[in-house]
């Protein structure tokens, strides 16, 4: 095992024999000395386990003060200790040498004892913080592990249960996708040009996850009504839009955490994202700001990909007819706010429907 280090710099060798002998007698360290400070920077760069620096003020070539100012560049002072060992009295040669960050000041003349006493002081001082510190940061580094792998966990099955409606509702398999695509998409520019919504970036990452669990109602939908090639009757419409609160009672009894951020947008979405910013939306004809802005984002990206997108009861529409549709009303009331996001995402939104078509997303 390598030893630790202690690098010795002063211009006389009687005061380098002296230091030098405070720790011969002990084979913990390997002792490096200097004569000046530009031989010490040599030995700071070639040296790789230096724990401890005693330096002088003093000395021809360069100072003591000029290798603490290259410590400081190379922020080498939090990582090594430094005692300045100076003959000097005046209280500005100690104010200076504490203001660069130096763990002791010791005047000469010294007494060994004492220096060696103070040396393992500041030795141990510095190996407690740099192992605590190594601790923290493997600690945080577990941390992450588990919140990613736990994020990633949720993310599956997120992902699996939203799968398992489109299956069964015959989509592409690729429509919960698409939507957490495209709302990502619109809350970037939300959060951009319309600073009053307090969007962040972490928030928009729990409102594209979210998303993806707008639709997680239709499981409870009768296959007769859910895959009905032809137009829905009005009972069997209103059988159709309970999906909204079905969803909310499974979030409900599967979701523990329900104060937390995320839930209130999973439930947010579930429930409101068929609303529309007249009323006559549904389940509870919310109007205006009464409506998420998380619904309200996932509500628009859900009617532009059921539009594109084939349907047992439709053929697809092309990008641009399906932003006119969606821009002249024939889909919906949408605030001004999100039509305004919607013209801004316009060619986004088209990219990725083409990009999806070129790779064949089945």
């Amino acid at each position: 095992m390598e030893k630790q280090q202690i690098l010795i710099v002063d211009d006389e060798e009687v005061n380098r024999a002296i230091l030098h002998e405070m720790f011969r007698n002990t084979e913990e360290y390997e002792l490096l000395e200097a004569a000046n400070g530009q031989e010490a920077i040599i030995q700071i760069e070639n040296s790789h386990n230096l724990i401890l620096i005693l330096l002088d003020v003093v000395m021809p070539i360069m100072n003591g003060f000029k290798v603490l100012e290259y410590m400081q560049e190379h922020d080498l002072l939090e990582k090594i200790p430094v005692i300045l060992i100076t003959s000097e009295d005046a209280l500005d040669t100690d104010d200076q040498a504490y203001a660069y960050g130096v763990a002791d000041v010791i005047h000469k003349p010294f007494y060994p004892h004492i220096v060696r006493r103070r040396s393992r002081n500041i030795i141990e001082l510095y190996q407690s913080r740099f192992n605590m510190e190594r601790r923290l940061r493997e600690q945080e580094e577990e941390i992450r592990a588990q919140v990613k792998e736990i994020r990633e966990s949720n993310e599956f099955m997120i992902d699996a249960l939203s799968s398992v409606v489109e299956f069964r509702s015959a989509e592409t398999g690729e429509h919960t996708r698409r939507i957490k695509y495209f709302t990502r998409i619109m809350l970037k520019y939300l959060m951009k040009y319309f600073p009053k919504y307090g969007l962040t970036n972490a928030k928009i990452d729990m409102i594209a996850r979210a998303s993806a669990l707008h639709d997680i109602g239709k499981i409870g939908i009768p296959d007769a009504i859910l895959l009905k090639p032809g137009k829905l009757t009005d009972e069997e419409f209103e059988v159709i839009k309970t999906h909204t609160t079905i969803g909310c009672s499974i979030l409900e009894r599967s979701y523990k955490n329900q104060s937390s951020e995320f839930y209130r947008y999973c439930y947010e979405i579930c429930r409101h994202h068929h609303e529309r910013w007249d009323g006559n939306g549904y389940p509870d004809h919310l109007a205006g700001d009464q409506i998420p802005i998380s619904a309200q984002i996932v509500a628009i990206a859900d009617v532009y990909d059921a539009l594109v997108s084939p349907r047992v009861y439709k053929s697809s529409f092309a990008n641009h007819v399906a932003y006119d549709m969606i821009m002249g009303g024939e889909c919906g009331v949408f605030s001004p706010d999100v039509l305004e996001c919607f013209g801004l995402a316009k060619e986004d939104f088209f990219n990725i429907v083409e990009v999806i078509k070129m790779f064949d997303f089945k």
